[in-house]
């Protein structure tokens, strides 16, 4: 490559995480920018004596100044190493079709393609770029996943907070075909309507995949709560694997109808109870009311935005789970979840221990809960582990 590319010299001393192969590079490692990068721009990345350390997509206005493409200097950044790693990211995930036909395909550092999500919902694409460097490859990633397959469908969902820290302007619009109604997905047996246009993420909580069959299993013949339900994975789960009745609740009027029309299209004998409210005002009146629940589900959104919001975001945490603890019946179930990045597994697990400490009640932990094979973690960026969970059985 032509050493006149532009380049990143980082201070002394900053180059430890990339010689660990970590993919991002901070706006305070950089000492000088070397020629005129535009936002997206492959970038040399050197050290502070001048050796090359990695090749990277260079975003002017985000704290993460640079995120890295390759560590190899004789790769180029072109077409054809995005292609490839398009092709590559879509095959690690074919022997998942058989579970579901909604996947993610891409899961962007992880695929090494930082910043790019996709996800496949039966032959609809959604797609969210949401660093500088995939949005200037963005036209080159659509045409690699509709050849790699053959969805004629690609929705761009590039309008999460994410984008916005990259300089970057929200987007939303067909990239190949229409804008899609609703499409009809089944996971497990389960048959679920995803709105992509307006639903949250790109439609549907597809991490999720695993720990709704692990509530399946375990539902049979138990009184369901779940909080924070949206369109009603966990619910519609459960009355899959034989809960006696199902509560759910969520502050979307919007959400909840489209989670009943997901149970009647499921042809399930008996409607559950869709109930719009605050969650944690509805725990309240349940406490009060004396409620009890075999199962419980506590999938809420993210609590901890930033590592300036975990302080606040441990407290509701905790305050969610210690209510949910006094409303579990002996022998009960609970599921809790935090898809926070900035809380991390061992926080999590200490949250939830002084939940049970306060509820005055005796637990197991049965295991740890985390997201789906299609959501994998690079080893050299823990970063990507951003959903964590509990099973736990109250005694």
């Amino acid at each position: 490559m032509s050493r006149t590319e532009p380049a990143l010299v980082l201070k002394p001393g900053k180059e430890k995480s990339l010689l660990r192969r970590h993919p991002w590079i901070y706006a305070t490692a950089v000492a000088q920018v070397a020629g005129r990068p535009e936002p997206g721009d492959a970038v040399r990345v050197l050290g502070a004596d001048g050796r090359f350390l990695a090749r990277a997509a260079y975003s002017p206005a985000s704290a993460i100044r640079a995120r890295a493409w390759t560590f190899d200097e004789a790769e180029p950044v072109d077409a054809a190493l995005i292609a490839s790693r398009v092709a590559a990211a879509v095959a690690r995930r074919d022997a998942l079709r058989d579970e579901s036909d909604a996947l993610r395909l891409v899961f962007g550092e992880a695929d090494a393609l930082p910043g790019c999500v996709v996800d496949r919902y039966a032959d609809q694409l959604v797609v969210q770029c949401l660093a500088a460097g995939v949005e200037r490859w963005r036209d080159t990633i659509v045409d690699a996943l509709v050849a790699a397959t053959g969805c004629a469908g690609v929705y761009e969902r590039s309008d999460a907070a994410a984008r916005e820290r990259e300089g970057l302007a929200p987007r939303e619009g067909p990239l190949r075909g229409e804008v899609p109604a609703p499409v009809s997905i089944v996971e497990h047996g389960v048959r679920y309507r995803v709105d992509v246009v307006a639903g949250h993420k790109t439609g549907f909580y597809i991490d999720q995949r695993d720990n709704r069959a692990l509530v399946a299993r375990w539902a049979a013949g138990r009184r369901v709560l779940n909080c924070f339900c949206y369109t009603g994975g966990f619910t519609l789960a459960a009355r899959h694997g034989g809960a006696t009745e199902a509560t759910s609740i969520d502050s979307s009027a919007e959400a909840l109808a489209l989670a009943a029309a997901n149970e009647r299209e499921n042809g399930f004998a008996e409607p559950s109870t869709w109930l719009q409210a605050n969650v944690f005002d509805a725990l309240k009146t349940m406490l009060a009311e004396g409620r009890t629940y075999d199962l419980i589900v506590l999938d809420p959104p993210k609590f901890a935005p930033s590592a300036q919001h975990v302080d606040r975001a441990a407290r509701a945490y905790k305050e969610i789970n210690l209510k949910a603890l006094r409303l579990l019946a002996p022998g009960g179930l609970l599921f809790t979840f935090s898809c926070s990045g900035a809380i991390t597994v061992d926080l999590f697990q200490k949250i939830v221990a002084g939940a049970v400490f306060d509820a005055r009640v005796d637990a197991q932990m049965l295991r740890r809960l985390e997201a789906g094979l299609d959501h994998p973690m690079s080893m050299t960026h823990p970063e990507g582990e951003y959903l964590k969970g509990l099973m736990l059985r109250r005694m």
